[in-house]
């Protein structure tokens, strides 16, 4: 079910912080005419971290009822509490997503053990497709190939997200999960030669900016079509790189704002895009046909 350009949607926000679902809306439909595989709403990209409870809910079941099972959806649930990772999973069930993304625990920095125990608590508490999100870079967690392999008895943990960065990690867990996990990439820069490499998809911050070549991309390489995945990955390799030169989706919302599609509106603590910045975000922009 989850496989191709699966995009970790922004949330737009007017002037004073309150989400935009009119904008929302609109950025929805440009997905799906642009080819997106799925949307991933209140993820990192999202702002999950600053928007409350209710808001939360609010984006999942808005998100849900535009997108109308044109294209799958996939929530992000995910908390440093096992409890409240249920209860936001549960909402999302119940709220007609087609599965739930969930980031390891952050901050508390669990074992192993803890990490296992916690993605199987979620998954035999709420009866829908789970990905266990791995991000040590802002997790300070690490979930390690060998606990992943205890997944592979679970059978509603149907991909991980591993967003390390490091080709041979994703090399390693698709000969470990074989056809019963999928794995799929949380790093754009190196997505491709994940898909080559026996990935089925990719989490995606470009596919914001770019989802068509996106999306192409992602069928070349899951399809082994080395040269033409290289082709359309030249165009937004550029995005790859400069939608990081500050924390995302800092960079990702000021490119979606510069296109028309969402308003300024961005949440303390993250700022808006550093001017120093623009010009170099803009070249890839163009680069990738934006």
């Amino acid at each position: 079910m989850f496989t191709g350009s699966m995009v970790a949607v922004a949330t737009p926000m007017n002037d004073d912080g309150s989400i935009d679902f009119e904008s929302f809306e609109k950025l929805i439909e440009f997905h799906i005419e642009n080819q997106t595989d799925a949307l991933v709403p209140v993820g990192t990209t999202g702002e999950s971290a600053t928007l409350n409870h209710k808001e939360h809910c609010e984006t999942i079941s808005f998100v849900v009822k535009k997108v109308a099972k044109r294209i799958p959806v996939i929530a992000g649930t995910g908390a440093n509490s096992t409890s409240e990772a249920i209860d936001l999973t549960r909402f999302a069930a119940d709220a007609g997503v087609d599965g739930c993304l969930s980031v390891t625990p952050y901050y508390n920095k669990p074992t192993q053990e803890g990490l296992f125990l916690h993605f199987k608590t979620i998954a035999e508490s709420v009866p829908i497709p789970l990905i266990p999100y791995n991000v040590p870079g802002r997790t300070s967690c690490d979930m390690l190939p060998e606990t992943v392999e205890r997944f592979l008895n679970i059978n509603n943990i149907v991909a991980i997200k591993e967003a390390i960065g490091d080709v041979e990690r994703i090399k390693t867990l698709v000969n470990i999960c074989g056809e019963k996990i999928n794995i799929l990439s949380g790093d754009d820069l190196t997505a491709k030669e994940a898909l080559l490499s026996g990935g089925k998809g990719v989490i995606t911050v470009t596919g914001n900016i770019a989802p068509k070549y996106m999306h192409l991309m992602c069928k070349a390489a899951i399809d082994g079509d080395r040269k033409l995945a290289e082709k359309y990955d030249k165009k937004i390799e550029g995005l790859h790189k400069d939608l990081f030169l500050e924390s995302n989706p800092i960079p990702a919302k000021w490119a979606l704002y510069k296109m028309g599609l969402i308003k300024k509106g961005i949440r303390l603590p993250l700022t808006f895009f550093s001017e120093k910045y623009h010009e170099r975000l803009s070249k890839s922009m163009k680069l990738a046909g934006v």
